[in-house]
């Protein structure tokens, strides 16, 4: 009986492992939340049929089991207080599993840090950095950190600046937030908001511009960014405009030489 409890336990652990392994394939391109989920939880149920087969046998071979899950119980409490770290970080990964803050491969920032999710584990999370290097969170400062994830932006809200020369004539000044919303609104993807003359500054008259990237991919957003600075370059020399740059006039007075007394 007992080898064959064995037998039976062997058998569930690898439909369990095929089972988990195949579906995240299946489910990672289409519902990373949900591939995430399971990925996490194999443990748990693999957990689960060992200690099930492991009473069955106890019970088979006449020890008193209900006697023994007392026991365990009350050993339980004491490992628990001894694990209070570990156990912390556990139940704080069922919460990432559940709650879903982020899953494999997401674009997150953790204060100072960021990264691309490479894995979700029952004590660490790890991401993968722009640099290369590998970052290792625990569950449980996650969950007490504010996280930023760009994978789930709907749209890219961008705002940039730029100065034109205080001898820029009025009627091309008044002409350049139209210039601009032509511009942005001749790329793909982009949604026009505003320009506006925003202030004068020590050396410049400064523009300020907002507009929306309707697709959260960053290299998107660059082609377009790069796009209206290009534009707005060859639109300003035809029009004749200058951009500013910091400038200090230095105004000389000379006084008259000092004729001595002699």
């Amino acid at each position: 009986m007992i080898g064959f409890l064995l037998q039976v336990a062997l058998w569930g652990n690898a439909v369990i492992s095929f089972w988990i392994t195949r579906y995240m394939q299946k489910r990672m391109e289409e519902d990373a939340a949900a591939a995430t989920s399971i990925g996490a939880l194999r443990f748990v149920g693999k957990l689960l049929l060992w200690t099930f087969v492991l009473l069955l046998a106890l019970d088979n071979l006449g020890i008193d089991v209900t006697a023994l899950v007392t026991g365990l119980g009350i050993g339980g409490i004491a490992v628990a207080l001894a694990l209070q770290n570990v156990l912390g970080d556990l139940f704080a990964s069922l919460s990432i599993v559940l709650d879903k803050p982020f899953v494999i491969g997401d674009f997150i920032i953790v204060g100072d840090f960021l990264g691309t999710v490479e894995h979700i584990g029952l004590k660490t999370t790890r991401l993968r950095s722009l640099s290369g290097e590998q970052l290792v969170f625990s569950n449980s400062d996650l969950l007490g950190s504010r996280i930023r994830n760009y994978k789930r932006m709907a749209e890219r809200r961008i705002v940039f600046s730029f100065g034109v020369i205080y001898q820029t004539p009025h009627e091309k000044l008044a002409r350049i937030p139209e210039m601009v919303r032509e511009i942005i609104e001749a790329q793909e993807k982009a949604r026009f908001d505003r320009a506006h003359f925003k202030a004068y500054g020590d050396s410049s008259l400064n523009f300020e511009v907002v507009y929306y990237v309707q697709v959260p991919d960053y290299l998107v957003y660059m082609d377009i960014q790069q796009a209206v600075n290009l534009e707005l370059y060859r639109r300003f020399q035809e029009e004749g405009i200058e951009f500013a740059y910091p400038t200090r006039t230095l105004f000389i007075q000379r006084q008259p030489a000092e004729v001595g007394i002699g």
